[in-house]
């Protein structure tokens, strides 16, 4: 009995001298603001509309829907728009389709059609991959997992989250600068280099995108994590790019916190007249852009109220953190 005591007084006493870390992420990390390329690739390839084959809507008749993605075709797997063309050629007449629709599987079998020049057609308009440009948010040094955007991306024609296969973020330089104005957001002009990729992209989610950053770290500012509790009204900075790869900073103030939203977590306006010059406000592009107060990340740039370009939402750094890490 006293050596069980005394087993559990050094258990008691381990625990206590040994901290533990609650959380899955580092509690500094490397903080972004540089503008970054994005090319993420669907699962399948995405129908996101139709188009008429001899005055007919043959597929939309047949029954696909917008946003169904096509995963075989006959007993080929399709994984993108050049597997599906190749799985094609050679076919006529009835074809079987495999589709994911609401993450069911579904059957589709359709007549091919040819048009007035002899050439195969589905009725179908289709997409693979979608390209754009945001701002990395973080890099955690022991995972090397990055965040970036702070928002899922949405595929345009079908309104809903596009779902990824995989992806890839690159070196990308802001040219030029569309400026927001009520009632319209602008947007940063860019160029891009896909040989320099920064890292891979391996999930979509809510709070932003994820993956595997590759690229070098060495010249990276390491910054402390700020949880909801640090964070306050009044002043802070976003690191944005506005100008080739300049990182710079600018001044915001945080109006509210809201900590029940899942993703508007942070209402602030710009505040530093530069980068109202500049922009307008918020841009797109800017998604993603570390927020930063009393020199601890706090949060990350994700939305633009499009009644006052001035203001925006930012998410907890730490909500995006959680996710990335999960």
């Amino acid at each position: 009995m006293k050596k069980s005591n005394k087993l559990l007084q050094f258990l008691i006493l381990l625990l206590v001298l040994i901290p533990i870390n609650t959380f899955a992420y580092s509690n500094k990390v490397y903080v972004g603001g540089e503008t970054i390329g994005i090319e993420v690739h669907s699962k399948g390839v995405l129908i996101v509309d139709f188009y008429e084959v001899n005055n007919k809507y043959i597929a939309k008749d047949a029954g696909f829907q917008i946003g169904d993605i096509i995963i075989k075709v006959n007993d080929t797997l399709i994984t993108d728009i050049n597997s599906l063309t190749t799985a094609l050629e050679s076919l006529e007449g009835e074809v079987n389709f495999k589709v994911l629709r609401n993450n069911k599987e579904k059957e589709i079998s359709f007549k091919l059609e040819k048009d007035e020049n002899n050439i195969l057609k589905t009725g179908l308009y289709i997409k693979d991959r979608i390209n754009g440009i945001g701002t990395l948010s973080y890099i955690d040094p022991a995972s090397k997992i990055f965040g970036s955007l702070g928002h899922e991306i949405i595929e345009k024609s079908t309104i809903s989250k596009f779902e990824i296969k995989d992806g890839e973020i690159y070196e990308a330089n802001v040219s030029s600068i569309v400026k927001s104005k009520d009632g319209s957001a602008g947007e940063k002009n860019s160029t891009y280099n896909k040989n320099n990729v920064y890292g891979t992209i391996k999930e979509n989610e809510l709070t932003g995108i994820f993956g595997t950053y590759t690229n070098d770290t060495s010249t990276k500012e390491l910054m402390e994590v700020g949880d909801s509790s640090t964070i306050h009204n009044g002043k802070a900075y976003i690191r944005t790019v506005i100008n080739a790869k300049e990182i710079e900073e600018f001044s915001i103030n945080i109006l509210s916190i809201d900590e029940g939203s899942k993703t508007k977590n942070i209402l602030f306006e710009i505040t530093d007249a530069n980068l109202l010059e500049k922009t307008g406000g918020i841009i797109q592009g800017m998604s993603g852009s570390p927020i930063i107060q009393d020199n601890k990340l706090i949060g990350a740039v994700n939305y633009v109220i499009l009644n006052d370009t001035s203001k925006g939402y930012g998410v907890f750094i730490t909500t995006m953190l959680e996710e990335g890490e999960n």
